[in-house]
This record gives structure tokens, C-alpha cells and sequence, in this order.
């Protein structure tokens, strides 16, 4: 299940500039890269990555502001900042008709940045943190294992037509090579 945060602008626009001439042109169109993708599509997608990672149970994926992910953030992790994705597993023992495997919180005001930042989709990006999310809901850790979660999900990326994915990015970030600062260079 897809659920929009109430404050969450789906389609920012950049701010209209103000014209004389009622002829003028509209301002810049949104970029139809960055715009939100309907809930239905996410739906679909939430559907075949849960099945591909064989994650059984009900997922619900609130898509939200930085702001509320900072809070969330805060608040279960301790960590006062805002992050792209986080998974809350179910609590295996509360006793229900219905299996819930967890929660995913998705910043789009962060998955936009980064979409922009490796040149694809905002789609593309939610589409990666929401398979993220659901390797921890079926218990990997990236932080705790031995490389288990990256190949997984390069395995899952493979199969669901995704590009690079977070832990990949991360690891390529950790490898870029050193540059001096440019006052250094002239030195």
C-alpha cells in the first residue's frame, strides 16, 4: 500500500516569475523526470519487488518530506538527520489475521535529489529505496553482513530493470579517489 504524507508536495514547481504581459510564456515546464509517479505504478512495483524478495505479508510505503524522516529518524535511531529510506519490521508476535512484514518511509524530497544527482527518474529512485526498504524487512543488514544484502539486491536490481543501487553508490563514494582542494593545486 502507497501512502502520500499530507504535506508532501508531489510536483514542486519552481517559482513562477512575474510578467506584465498576460501573452508571456508559462514559466519552465516541471521536469517530467522529477515528477511523482502515480501511487497505482508504485503499487504495482511494491507488488513484484515484495515477491521478488519474497517478502510475504502487507507493506505500506508513506512517501514523505525530509522533515518527517529527520523526526522518524530521530526518534528510532537516534540519529538527528534526514536519509533517503527506512524499514520498520513488523513485530513477529502480535498476533493478527493478517501478516504485516513492516513499514518503508521514503524522504521524496531526497530521492528527487538523488535521482537528479545519477540522471534518472524520481520512479527510478523510489523504486530503489522501496526495494532497499524490503531487503531489510526480510532481515538483511548492509551494515552488519558480509556483502549478503549488496548482492541480493544487485541480484533483485538485475531482475527488476533497476539501475545502481544505494549500498553500490555508497561503496563507489567510499573509493572515489582523493582530490586536492584547488588552492592546494596551485601550490
Amino acid at each position: 500500500m502507497i501512502l502520500l504524507d499530507p504535506d508532501l508536495d508531489p510536483d514542486p514547481a519552481p517559482p513562477a516569475k512575474v510578467t506584465k504581459r498576460r501573452s508571456a510564456p508559462p514559466p519552465a515546464a516541471k521536469s517530467p523526470q522529477l515528477r511523482l509517479p502515480a501511487a497505482a505504478t508504485l503499487a504495482r512495483f511494491l507488488a513484484a519487488a515484495q515477491s521478488a524478495a519474497r517478502v510475504r505479508g502487507q507493506v505500506t510505503v508513506l512517501l514523505t518530506t525530509d522533515a518527517a524522516l529527520r523526526r522518524l529518524n530521530s526518534r528510532f535511531r537516534d540519529k538527528n538527520k534526514a536519509t533517503d529510506v527506512l524499514s520498520f519490521p513488523a513485530n513477529p508476535l502480535l498476533p493478527g489475521p493478517e501478516k504485516i512484514a513492516g513499514d518503508l518511509a521514503i524522504s521524496v524530497s531526497t530521492a528527487r535529489r538523488q535521482a537528479a544527482a545519477q540522471g534518472h527518474t524520481l520512479s527510478k529512485e523510489l523504486k530503489i529505496l522501496m526495494l532497499h526498504g524490503l531487503l531489510h524487512l526480510a532481515g538483511y543488514d548492509h551494515d552488519a553482513d558480509s556483502g549478503q544484502m549488496d548482492r541480493r539486491e544487485r541480484l533483485l536490481r538485475t531482475k527488476l530493470a533497476l539501475p545502481q543501487g544505494l549500498i553500490e553508490r555508497a561503496a563507489a563514494a567510499k573509493c572515489a579517489p582523493w582530490r586536492p582542494a584547488a588552492r592546494m593545486q596551485r601550490l
